[in-house]
Parts: C-alpha cells; structure tokens; sequence
C-alpha cells in the first residue's frame, strides 16, 4: 500500500505553463505521491529544454514512489506543441486529461485532483462548449451545485455567484440557492478543513449591506432571512456584513470563511494578500480538487520563469484537504 496519498496533477494548457510548472513541484521533496497527468512526450521535451533533471516512469495503481523521478499517465497530444501558441487541435487532449483524473479519483485511484490552468477560449474554438473546470468537473460528476471558494494569504473566500455580468447577480441571488451554497461551504469547512464548527462571515450585496433597505431591498428580502433560517439549523453565521469593511482585521477574526456575494467582491481583497500564493477549491463535489489562482501565461511558457508558488500552495492544500477528510471519517 502506497504510504502516501496519491495525487493527480493534470498538467492544463500544452502550450502553457501548466506541462513545466508541474516539472518544477515535481522536481521538489513533496509529501505526497504525485502522478502528473499529460503527454509524457511533451513533460520530456520542456524538462530537457529547462535543464530540470527528471526521470518519468509511466506509473500504474499501487506503484511506490521514487526520488527524483516524476510518474506519468500519458494522455498523447493531437498535434505538436510550441510554447506559448494555443492550438484547438489540442482540445480535446485537454479534456482527456481531465477525464483521467477525475475517473481516477471516483475508482480511489488518486485522493485528490490538482489541475494547472487551462484555456478556455482555445477549448471552445475546437468547437467543445466549455465554461471552465469547476462547471466540467461538477458535470461530469453529476453534481448539482458546487461553490467557489478561493485561499490564501489567512483567508478562504466563497462565491455566491461565479462569473456573471453584475447586472444579473440580484436575479441570481434566490433564497434557495443561497441556502444550498451555505450548506455546501458549512459541511465542507467541516468535512475537508477540519473545522467542527465554522463560523462564516456573510456579505450583503449593497453598500452599507443596503442600509435598512435605502439602498436595496436583497439583504431584507433575501439575505437574512436566509440566515435565520440556517442559524435555527445550527449553523454560526455572521452578518450581512458591509463587504467594504468585512476584511478588516477585527472581522475576519469572528470567521473560518467569507462568503461573498459576487466574483469582485470577494476577490480582489484575497488576491492582494495572497496573488501568487493562492488556491482555487471547488466545494461540493464528490471528490477533492484544487487548482491555481492563475492562468495559462503563454507569455511565459516555455522561459523557466514562470513561478510555481501557487501551483505547491493547490498541492499542500489539497493534501491538508484528503488528511482532514481522513481524519473525520476515522
């Protein structure tokens, strides 16, 4: 039996930074088994052109692993790859990688999931719709709701709402979807963080949380009605908060998570503490998945100097993540 858990780490864009910064963590002392999940051919190449001394072995359930060696389930590219030019060829290889890790992680194969950046323009060229990898993940999955949650730099950050024009957050603000994504964020803080019992900070979604209604009506129609009704449930839920003082030191104190009520919200506050450093987690599913808090960086890819900060952060918390989740389930 492996003494390690055992990690899949999809390896994003080809033509992004995704295939060397996986060469880079992987080149590193981790406490976990890492199997890095792309085109073996291609790990090869950039290993070489970046002097990063790696040797790859196909790996195989129940393989042990080995120092300086990198283990890979090879998901061959449809077209050859240059650094930092997208091809829609390759779309549907980007896909295959994700697929292999989330079956992969439903068999017991992996504990968890971390994926490098993908890009979401060059996927929907090839003619595939694609929203990104949280709506992927939670489609194939058959998962009916997932939340966003992002951390680092002291905080964890959770969205109401994902990517939506902000003219169309109010009308997506129902009484029951709030409800389901604070139910989501409350059992997993339990359940994958450890922390028996969350205190979570609720934003308002107007200035000065509507001011007694003189600046909307969300949080007397919406917002707290739903916090009343999941404070009877149990659960310790503080707000809603103004979202301009919200992160202040004294506040975030009163808190394990913030959720907020719309993307930039919530976080432009986290990326300021943590840009580099930080993790994308989505909540909700079946499994364990963590990711970057970045993109693809074509501009980079290929150079060696992309910084593979995030990319250990998203490996350290989804091992935290499968330790406490081992913990509770003792």
């Amino acid at each position: 039996m492996n003494p390690v858990p055992v990690l899949a780490l999809t390896c994003g864009e080809p033509a992004g930074v995704g295939p060397e910064l996986v060469l880079q963590v992987a080149s590193r002392e981790l406490p976990a088994h890492v199997v890095a999940i792309g085109s073996r051919a291609l790990l090869a190449q950039r290993a070489e052109a970046l002097s990063i001394p790696l040797r790859l072995r196909d790996w195989r359930p129940g393989m042990l692993p080995e120092a300086g060696v990198l283990d890979t389930l090879d998901i061959p590219l449809a077209a050859p790859v240059a650094a930092g030019r997208v091809d829609p060829t390759n779309a549907a290889h980007v896909l295959a990688m994700l697929d292999a890790a989330i079956d992969g992680c439903m068999r017991g194969d992996f504990a968890a999931i971390v994926t490098a950046p993908v890009h979401k323009g060059v996927i929907n060229e090839a003619g595939i719709p694609f929203t990104g990898h949280t709506e992927y993940l939670a489609e194939r999955t058959r998962t009916g709701r997932v939340v966003m949650m992002l951390a680092g730099g002291g905080l964890r950050v959770a969205l109401a709402t994902t990517h939506l024009p902000l003219k169309d957050v109010s009308a997506a603000l129902t009484a029951s979807s709030l409800i389901e994504t604070l139910r989501i964020l409350h059992a997993d803080l339990k359940t994958k963080f450890g922390i028996a019992a969350p205190r979570i900070l609720v934003a308002g979604l107007n200035p000065h949380a509507g001011e007694g209604g003189h600046m909307g009506r969300e949080e007397i129609e919406v917002i707290t009605p739903v916090l009343e009704q999941l404070r009877s449930e149990g659960m310790e839920l503080i707000g809603p908060l103004p979202a301009d003082t919200m992160f202040t030191p004294h506040q975030l104190a009163r808190g394990d998570a913030v959720l907020a009520m719309y993307h930039d919200q919530g976080l432009p506050t986290l990326k300021y503490a943590s840009f580099g450093g930080g993790v994308n987690i989505t909540l909700g599913l079946p499994i364990i998945r963590t990711s970057v808090d970045h993109g693809t960086a074509l501009d980079l890819a290929g150079t060696g100097r992309a910084d593979p900060g995030s990319l250990m952060a998203a490996l350290d918390c989804a091992l935290a993540m499968v330790r406490a989740q081992q913990t509770n389930q003792a």
